[in-house]
């Protein structure tokens, strides 16, 4: 069992890039509950902070920690998080989680074993909407929804070879936004009837795709994800009832419902992660949810893989 250090928990950042630097240490340190004292970088860390080349030299050699945030690409998460587990070390995972479902069972059965708190996180679950969405849902008939999720990768992902890669998800780095809120907010579980995938000729992983799911009431589902819109970005998620239509915009952060707005507020997801994080530590707990990932699995083994012209970063 990890021993937790009287006062804010001891954490450590492995990959210090875009998504680190921009939501994980602002929240971080704005959160009483977490001390950040070193960080593993293999390029740059922070100013005043302990960096490491390696997690295994920061665990063997490094300041005393409680955890450690994997904010890595997904294809190395598990060797790391492994690591972090076999040191004791509460682990929180970016999204998605890992490369494989194979590769969560295996850190879940570890951290439950070790009485260690595993932290999937989903941050599109922690909009202002979402759970406000979930609790209107409720008691209602579903009659259809859409989800359309467009936006620029050239702007949100500049210069990440390894997203083209196989393994590095494509246009489900976004689309699998959209799909931990769908997860989060239906009442029953959805499964993915079709899909077409469009990959780039010059890539091996997909640029755009297109989605049918249903649920144990026959719900038409419609999933649009695509990655070169331009202008104007879209993440939108429509879902009419027998008792009116519910809208969520801007990726969870403005809900509508028959038009009228009724919640638009832009919060810090990765606020809501960090308090989630801190009552698991506290509670000896983990928090592990695959459906979304679990259905980009099957978007890959169901789908018809199309080729489109060549894409340039």
């Amino acid at each position: 069992m990890a021993a937790i250090s009287v006062g804010p928990i001891r954490i450590a950042i492995v990959g210090v890039g875009k998504i680190a630097r921009d939501q994980h240490i602002p929240s971080i340190t704005d959160n009483a509950d977490f001390e950040l004292v070193a960080t593993v970088s293999s390029q740059s860390g922070l100013d005043d902070i302990a960096n490491f080349k390696t997690l295994k030299h920061m665990l063997e050699q490094g300041p005393e920690l409680d955890a450690v945030a994997l904010c890595t690409p997904p294809s190395v998460r598990h060797e790391l998080a492994l690591l972090a587990l076999e040191h004791r070390k509460h682990v929180l995972l970016e999204k998605p989680p890992g490369a494989t479902l194979s590769e969560i069972d295996d850190l879940t059965a570890l951290a439950d074993q070790d009485e260690l708190s595993l932290f999937a996180t989903w941050h599109s679950r922690f909009a202002a909407a979402v759970q406000p969405a979930k609790h209107w849902l409720q008691g209602k008939q579903l009659r259809r929804a859409t989800i359309l999720w467009k936006e620029d990768v050239r702007h949100w992902h500049p210069g990440q070879e390894w997203i083209w890669d196989a393994g590095g998800f494509g246009v489900f780095d976004p689309g699998i936004n959209a799909l931990s809120i769908i997860t989060e907010i239906l009442p029953r579980p959805i499964f993915i009837k079709d899909a077409t995938l469009l990959f780039p000729e010059n890539r091996a992983a997909p640029i755009a795709a297109d989605m049918n799911f249903t649920d144990s009431a026959n719900t038409p589902i419609r999933f649009e994800l695509d990655w070169r819109q331009t202008g104007p970005q879209t993440w939108d998620i429509e879902i009419e009832t027998d008792q009116g239509t519910l809208l969520l915009q801007k990726g969870g952060s403005v809900m509508s419902i028959g038009g009228n707005v009724h919640i638009e507020e832009n919060v810090s997801e990765y606020d809501g992660i960090y308090r989630r994080f801190a009552d698991l530590i506290k509670n000896r707990e983990s928090d592990v949810d695959v459906r979304p990932l679990r259905h980009v699995a099957d978007a890959f083994m169901r789908g018809h893989h199309l080729k489109t012209e060549a894409f340039t970063s």
